[in-house]
């Protein structure tokens, strides 16, 4: 048989298996419409490649008994929740400033659909920058007493990540319990083997969703995206940045790296210590966390700010991060500042986000000046270009890249962490945000954006429509595969 014939047999059979498979995508999978249509379209229109890419990045996530751990019960968080639960319906919740009770639907919806306690006893310090943010990690990391839990997407073993490395073997040899958890797909091009020295130190090294074979994932699409160190049950880190030496500027592709992170001191760090237990019991099959009471240390109170820990993923029944997002979009009454590095909503975030521009409501959202995925930074420009029409303002910014997921809305709540606004974080990956409730914090979060527009070009409605037909042409593909993008 020629090489002919076995191609037309292939296709043939790949159009075939295609027809099987799209009902599968409709009636049993029951993805979303616009999924679904973009689904079809890769299938139909790219016979042998889409059948292949659906196997790899579109099937559904069995989400049974994905994250276990029985130390919830002894810290109690089922009985605060309750508590905290029955004190907003009753009236009676005590909350310590007026910051957090102007929010009170946002905080009862995130307790309800995903047991984010509100805490108000933290203190917060900012970075925006890589170079002051891991110059305080590694400080922390070596003045660590008992335990050093770290998760990032992305670990690398470049200089930034071996120094980090390091400051983690040398605290193992001295007796600190060391936990690394890193992604598979993030972190590709590093394996477990690497982490030798760590490992034989005392440390333990886990991988979320692992291959099968090298090359061959069939949970590629489900990552974990999450950015999380605990060190001694009171300090925690939350955000945007990854371990990588472009995360300090240090990569010529990308220039700058302007990101958000979080440093908290205070009660929250304890959600932030079981969403990293959940995930490392997840991924580890021998080595799982029992409770301990050194893993949430009674905490001394050590400021104001109130805070809420939500975190999503395909495992959720609802969409606790993009939901959050809706509702303070629908709460702002003066302005609602946005930073994302990819703007790809689906029709319910649009929609808020017009209907807030309609209303008068200050709308400006920031991307970045260059793609580090092409079909979604065009995606991206597609959407922010409807929004103009609507009377959103919106900033490229220019001095490098902007990676920040952010929101703040009024000087008086505001959201930072690892989702970005778009169908990936929203439905695909495992995320976790800070929902915070704070006059003085979310103002110098505003603070920031307002200088980053100094570095920044407003896209005006003249320079949107004067855009050349390649660009158009760019757009109108992206906005197609969106979906999936």
């Amino acid at each position: 048989m020629d090489t002919a014939a076995l191609l037309s047999i292939s296709i043939s059979a790949s159009l075939i298996l295609n027809i099987f498979l799209a009902p599968i995508i409709i009636f049993l999978e029951r993805k979303d419409p616009s999924s679904t249509w973009a689904w079809i379209l890769v299938l139909f229109f790219l016979p042998v490649i889409g059948f292949i890419l659906y196997l790899l990045f579109g099937r559904q996530l069995r989400k049974k008994h994905l994250f276990r751990w029985e130390g919830r019960k002894k810290i109690g968080i089922d009985k605060l929740i309750d508590y905290q639960m029955d004190a907003i319906r009753e009236g009676t919740f005590d909350y310590r400033l007026d910051d957090a009770a102007h929010y009170e639907d946002l905080i009862y919806m995130n307790l309800t659909t995903n047991h984010a306690v509100l805490t108000q006893d933290n203190e917060i310090m900012i970075y925006n920058d890589g170079r002051d943010k891991f110059k305080k990690l590694i400080k922390d990391i070596d003045a660590a007493k008992h335990h050093i839990h770290i998760q990032y997407y992305i670990f690398k073993l470049d200089h930034l990540g071996t120094r980090i490395l390091q400051s983690l073997i040398k605290k193992a040899k001295q007796g600190v319990k060391v936990r690394l958890l890193y992604d598979e797909m993030g972190s590709r091009g590093v394996h477990k083997k690497q982490f030798k020295e760590l490992i034989e130190a005392g440390g333990e090294v886990e991988v979320f969703f692992p291959s099968i074979l090298p090359l061959i994932n069939p949970r590629m699409n489900y990552r974990n995206h999450r950015k999380l160190v605990i060190i001694d049950g009171r300090i925690g880190y939350i955000g945007g940045f990854n371990v990588g030496d472009e995360y300090l500027g240090l990569k010529k592709r990308f220039g700058y790296w302007r990101d958000t992170h979080l440093r908290i001191e205070g009660s929250s760090v304890h959600p932030m210590q079981t969403r990293f237990l959940l995930d490392w019991n997840q991924a580890s099959n021998t080595k799982d966390i029992q409770y301990s009471d050194h893993y949430f240390p009674t905490i001394a109170r050590k400021g104001e700010v109130g805070i809420q820990i939500v975190s999503s993923g395909p495992d959720s029944e609802w969409e606790q991060i993009k939901n959050g997002y809706l509702k303070l979009i629908g709460m702002a009454k003066k302005y609602i500042y946005i930073q994302t590095p990819y703007f790809i909503p689906d029709d319910s975030f649009m929609d808020a986000v017009r209907i807030a521009c309609l209303s008068g409501i200050d709308v400006r959202i920031m991307i970045p000046n260059k793609p580090d995925h092409m079909f979604v930074y065009w995606a991206t420009y597609s959407n922010v270009g409807q929004l103009i029409k609507a009377g959103a303002k919106i900033y490229i910014y220019e001095n490098g890249f902007l990676h920040t997921k952010m929101i703040v809305i009024d000087d008086e709540a505001s959201t930072v962490g690892t989702a970005n606004i778009d169908f990936r974080s929203f439905k695909l990956n495992f995320e976790v945000n800070a929902f915070i409730y704070h006059r003085d914090t979310s103002h110098q979060l505003a603070e920031l954006f307002e200088e980053d527009m100094l570095l920044s070009t407003e896209l005006t409605p003249e320079l949107y429509a004067n855009r050349s037909r390649i660009i158009k042409m760019k757009e109108s593909i992206s906005r197609l595969l969106s979906p999936i993008l």
